[in-house]
């Protein structure tokens, strides 16, 4: 071969690795990666097989107004916040709290919907009035959460009982192995709407703001996320989403 032929070849070579590599690069721009843990009714959860909830269908309508797919990632709530930092995915979304820890580590869009951590006991329980009487007791709570670190600080008598799901901490007071649990308004409001033998302590113990984890090096998707939040808000899919979900108009 002459070396003009293998000049040729070779220059032919690297327009190739350039054309897959943009077409690649195009290919991976389509596509949002997003994690979360889909064990947190309304917002995020499994019926029939599929994924769905508010977080689910509010991010499904984000991105389609960004021109592009999601791909969905679920894992324990724990490893959303190390998962997103070490690049496994592009954000996470799983009514994660905003709060001035977790900043410090990744940024968040703007929020998205106004919660808070509730208290939920047994139905008959005759002791919990108010978030106070939860001290000295037995409290379930997710980890990772900021149910753990509110206890830990607000009430320090609180007997802390850590599991790795939501409905795990349900389960522990349905049964007596925990006095109440402290969880999201929304999944409380859920809980006690589709099982019953639970009631919500009227006093939220704390009034949160949900935002979507996003990594610090990637500010350009931040922005494309609030703008997307801005259009879905305006052309009313956010009105109907908070309303099929939470049966509440658009706050």
């Amino acid at each position: 071969m002459n070396l003009r032929r293998k000049c040729l070849m070779a220059g032919l070579a690297t327009l190739t690795a350039l054309t897959l590599g943009t077409a690649a690069q195009a290919q991976d721009n389509a596509v949002l990666r997003v994690a979360t843990d889909a064990t947190f009714p309304p917002m995020e959860f499994i019926e029939n097989g599929k994924r769905t909830g508010f977080d689910v269908e509010l991010v499904e309508a984000m991105a389609k107004t960004m021109g592009k797919r999601v791909e969905w990632t679920d894992i324990d709530f724990k490893g959303l916040i190390p998962g997103l930092v070490s690049r496994r995915f592009d954000m996470a979304v799983s009514g994660i709290y905003i709060t001035p820890e977790r900043r410090k580590v990744v940024d968040f869009t703007e929020p998205y919907y106004v919660g808070g951590l509730v208290a939920l006991v047994k139905s008959g329980n005759t002791t919990v009035h108010a978030p106070a009487d939860l001290n000295g007791k037995k409290v379930s709570v997710q980890v990772g959460t900021k149910s753990v670190s509110f206890l830990r600080d607000t009430y320090p008598q609180v007997q802390r009982v850590e599991v790795e799901k939501n409905q795990e901490m349900f389960n522990l007071v349905e049964i007596g192995r925990a006095d109440a649990a402290v969880t999201g308004k929304p999944a409380a409001m859920q809980y006690v709407k589709t099982r019953g033998g639970l009631r919500m302590v009227e006093q939220q113990l704390t009034t949160e703001e949900y935002g979507m984890a996003v990594r610090k090096d990637t500010p350009e998707l931040t922005r494309a996320l609030n703008a997307a939040l801005a259009k879905v808000k305006a052309d009313g899919t956010y009105a109907r989403l908070t309303q099929k979900w939470f049966g509440t108009a658009a706050k």
